[in-house]
């Protein structure tokens, strides 16, 4: 493998199989997954509750659309709004997140009658159009445009400037709590109350994209809940069906009420379902969240008294981690692919971000923290 076929995006790893936190290729060589699965195997690759639920259902009922009652969909529904924040009383299953954002900007401008979106810098909401409108980095946008109109970035984590452009005319704020694709950068105290705080005195909705932050990643079931802040939609994606396809929007009752017509042909359907109700139910009964907290606690940690003299910063919350390196992400990520059996991923030129299965464990969290110590801080790994 060449630095050009790792850093360009083709990465001649095959991988054959995965269980728990690792990947394992034809040759049966084991990776550690901190990345390559985008947070979308919460509970680990190929988890024993998932795997029965969707074989059981793919046996019995593979499809049918969503005006039919399935078992498998209700249970899924139940299982979501039970475990999103008190307020959110409705909810929608899609195919991914970007769509999820879609549906999520679209309820919000039938809801209010509005259409001005406020959206922050170093945002990532997703690629199709409505989404990709509120998305910053431009080399995402430019060969698409022009995209929906009425969209206006604030700085991420700046309250005032967020509080100045808020006004009666906005039909939505959408915000990452911590973002992802940006940079793992975590808001200080304060800025998502204050979106709150102000999207109520407008009557405009307050959306959370939590398409990465969701499902536990964070130490909590969501991020938001860190900051004891409820939204009027709230987006996810991602780890919902622990690797299957699927996306979902929780509304209050005002969205529901108010919201126009949208459907999708593949939403909720009886498989993906029988995956979401299996990953949710497991998570909030077996307690991940909390273990991810404590993991999180202790790579962190680990990161800090090894390398934090090395690096510009260690930063996120549970198993939410960006490390910002003097030195190129990309070249970083390759090197604990080539050199360590560890699959990660960049956020920007020069954030590594790790994204373990909340089922990793200290020996896991051990070996990140040893090949990075190798990496970025060779003399403390020789002294050692």
């Amino acid at each position: 493998m060449s630095d050009h076929d790792f850093i360009s995006g083709s990465k001649p790893i095959g991988i054959e199989r995965g269980e728990g936190p690792y990947l394992y290729t034809a040759d049966d060589t084991a990776y550690l997954d901190a990345g390559a699965s985008f947070a979308c195997t919460p509970l680990g690759h190929s988890h024993p509750a998932v795997v029965e639920a969707v074989q059981e259902q793919v046996g019995k009922l593979t499809f049918v659309d969503s005006s039919y009652p399935v078992q498998s969909r209700e249970d899924a529904y139940a299982a979501l709004v039970a475990a999103t924040p008190d307020g959110l009383e409705s909810a929608w299953f899609c195919n991914s997140g970007t769509e999820a954002n879609e549906a999520a900007l679209k309820f919000a401008r039938s809801a209010t009658g509005e259409s001005k979106i406020i959206a922050a810098t170093r945002s990532f909401h997703g690629r199709t159009m409505g989404s990709l409108a509120a998305t910053w980095k431009d080399k995402y946008k430019e060969p698409f445009e022009p995209l929906a109109g009425d969209v206006e970035f604030v700085p991420y984590g700046d309250g005032e400037e967020l509080a100045a452009a808020v006004d009666d005319e906005t039909a939505a704020v959408i915000l990452e709590p911590i973002q992802g694709e940006g940079g793992i950068n975590v808001p200080p105290a304060g800025y998502l109350e204050t979106a709150r705080e102000r999207t109520e005195e407008t009557g405009a909705a307050l959306v959370f994209d939590e398409v990465q932050t969701g499902m536990g990643r964070t130490g909590e079931m969501w991020a938001c809940q860190r900051a004891g802040v409820t939204p009027d939609v709230l987006t996810t994606a991602k780890g919902l069906g622990n690797g299957l396809p699927v996306g979902a929007v929780a509304v209050r009752d005002w969205i529901a009420d108010g919201a126009a017509s949208h459907n999708a042909t593949f939403s909720g359907g009886p498989v993906v379902s029988a995956a979401v109700h299996a990953t949710v139910s497991t998570l909030v009964e077996e307690e991940w969240p909390a273990h991810a907290a404590e993991m999180g606690d202790y790579l962190t940690g680990e990161l800090e008294a090894a390398v934090g003299d090395e690096v510009r910063d260690v930063r996120g919350n549970g198993l939410l981690v960006g490390i910002e390196l003097k030195r190129g992400a990309n070249r970083v990520a390759r090197d604990l692919a080539m050199n360590h059996q560890i699959l990660a991923l960049p956020a920007g030129r020069t954030v590594l971000r790790l994204l373990p299965p909340l089922v990793i464990d200290e020996s896991g969290a051990d070996q990140l923290v040893d090949a990075l110590t190798e990496i970025v801080a060779p003399e403390v790994s020789a002294d050692s």
